[in-house]
């Protein structure tokens, strides 16, 4: 614009001139013509064409306004109203028109400002810039974490949505290991998935080996003593990420998304498939699948993901293929080991002739004939409470497993289930009947008045059975009254009426018998004598 300018002054400038300079900046003939007026009137203006001239009494978004946005969540109108509310009582300058407010919003802040305004620090994320992280050397860096599918699965004749519990290789997006839990996970899921991580022997080769390290978030499953013991163990480091940090950990983030996508999405049972209607409700007689089923299907997409599946980061490879195209070394742990290392120490206990003592219960097993008094370590997976490892405390050599001893039947542990979730159902009814209440329906300012009217005798009827219930009102505190004071102690004429008449009780070593009352008006109690008149 500045050349324009000089060769309009030199009185060079041509129509050429100007229509080369609108095809370069893709504009019309007329606003460079405009440009170059404004040029002239103001050279300032040469450096930014087509920028509006700054004038002083521009509105700016301030502070207030900014607070503002986010009290009413980005909603324009509901702040021009409140800043015309504000002028009205005298607190501030009139407010623009809603109009220039929308524009100065728009000029003054920035899309991701905006949107955390209306919708927070998660809404506002989606318009950052993140990073990304070289490609590194397989097994470098591994990251894990849990995901609830959202397909309904026949788990016991009844509809669950499992979890997924899987390890993801950062530089060639191999799904290293992978463990399906029909409820929420917990430590075992992890330990689960880490031996299947680990392990390269069939079905789980040939992705494997240790890793340097492995991303987590805070999840207290990952973090808890047992995996973490395992990690050390393994020699593996941890790194901890911060909360709400999900792009720290991308490569299984968006594993999570493209499970939904290519492969849940198209399951029977899919919890988030548009349904016809106002509400999303399952079609009538549609068939879930099996755990089992369900199961299998996932770790055949799994195996596909590894062996098909072109990621665009892989340039064209499959996982496999870039899997095998590194030359770096692998660390590989025995399966003996490895299950060894993967299990909880609940410390050393001595073998008996009734088996080995653990929580309160018998373990049994056929090796241990002959072996009654020797010292033993246990180790046992997680939740799985029917049967421990055991180890021998000195050597650390495996002995064998242990089963619960005398152990209920399937009928029996079912029988079990059924009466404690009747007795759930029976409870949560209860509490919320207790907890319903009702008030009047109000068309002007008031206290709230509660509904639900008893009569003298249901209200004492439901007294009586609450009382019934109470440990504490069934106490009997005078059945035995209590012995008398000692002759020293001033007592109150209510308590004396109360007390066992006879021999007082003797005062305690040590014991002053000048009590605090006396101290505090000065008096000493006068001495008394017993019923063998010593004083």
């Amino acid at each position: 614009m500045r050349r324009l300018l000089a060769l309009r002054q030199e009185g060079k400038l041509t129509t050429g001139h100007v229509r080369s300079v609108a095809d370069a900046l893709g504009v019309r003939e007329r606003a460079v013509w405009r440009w170059l007026a404004a040029a002239e009137k103001d050279e300032t203006a040469a450096a930014a064409p087509g920028e509006r001239a700054r004038y002083y009494g521009r509105f700016t978004v301030t502070e207030e306004v900014r607070a503002l946005l986010g009290l009413w969540r980005g909603n324009v109108a509901a702040v021009h109203r409140e800043l015309t509310a504000r002028a009205v009582r005298g607190e501030g300058d009139p407010p623009p028109s809603v109009p220039t407010l929308h524009r100065a919003i728009r000029r003054d802040l920035t899309p991701g400002e905006r949107a955390g305004l209306a919708g927070g620090e998660r809404a506002a994320r989606k318009h950052d810039v993140f990073l990304a992280r070289p490609r590194s050397w397989r097994n470098r860096v591994w990251e894990t974490d849990h995901m609830q599918a959202p397909v309904l699965v026949d788990v016991d004749g009844t509809a669950r949505r499992p979890w997924i519990t899987w390890f993801t290789d950062c530089a060639t997006n191999a799904i290293t290991g992978v463990a399906v839990t029909p409820v929420h996970p917990s430590r075992e899921s992890v330990l689960a998935a880490l031996r299947s991580a680990v392990l390269r022997e069939g079905p789980y080769g040939p992705f494997g080996g240790l890793p340097e390290k492995v991303r987590v978030d805070r999840g207290k499953d990952f973090l808890s003593r047992a995996v973490s013991a395992a990690f050390d163990v393994l020699d593996v480091g941890v790194e901890d990420l911060p909360a709400y940090t999900p792009h720290l950990k991308g490569t299984v983030e968006g594993l999570n998304r493209a499970v939904e996508s290519m492969f849940l999405a198209a399951l029977p049972g899919y919890a988030r498939q548009p349904r016809p209607g106002r509400r999303l409700s399952r079609p009538k007689g549609e068939v879930l699948l099996g755990f089992e089923d369900f199961t299998a299907r996932l770790l055949d997409w799994t195996r596909w993901w590894n062996t098909e599946h072109r990621p665009a980061p892989l340039r064209g490879r499959t996982p496999l293929e870039a899997w095998r195209e590194d030359p770096t070394p692998l660390r590989d742990v025995p399966a003996a080991d490895l299950w060894t290392f993967t299990l909880e120490d609940a410390g050393t206990r001595r073998l008996t002739t009734r088996g080995v003592r653990f929580r309160r219960r018998d373990y049994v097993g056929a090796w241990m004939t002959g072996q009654a008094g020797i010292q033993v370590r246990v180790r046992f997976m997680p939740h799985h409470d029917h049967r421990i490892e055991v180890y021998h405390a000195a050597t650390g050599r495996y002995l064998g497993p242990a089963d619960l001893a005398d152990q209920a039947t399937e009928e029996q542990i079912s029988a079990v289930r059924r009466a404690r979730a009747a007795r759930a159902r029976r409870l949560k009814k209860d509490l919320a009947a207790s907890q319903r209440e009702r008030y009047a329906a109000v068309t002007q300012a008031g206290a709230p008045q509660r509904l639900g009217a008893l009569t003298t005798v249901q209200a004492g009827a439901e007294l009586a059975r609450a009382t019934g219930c109470d440990l504490s009102d069934l106490a009997l505190p005078d059945l035995i009254a209590p012995a008398a004071p000692p002759a020293g102690w001033r007592t109150p004429a209510s308590l004396a009426a109360l007390t066992t008449p006879g021999r007082p009780l003797p005062v305690p070593s040590g014991s002053d018998e000048v009590t605090a009352s006396d101290r505090r008006d000065g008096r000493v109690p006068r001495a008394t004598t017993d019923e063998d008149g010593d004083a």
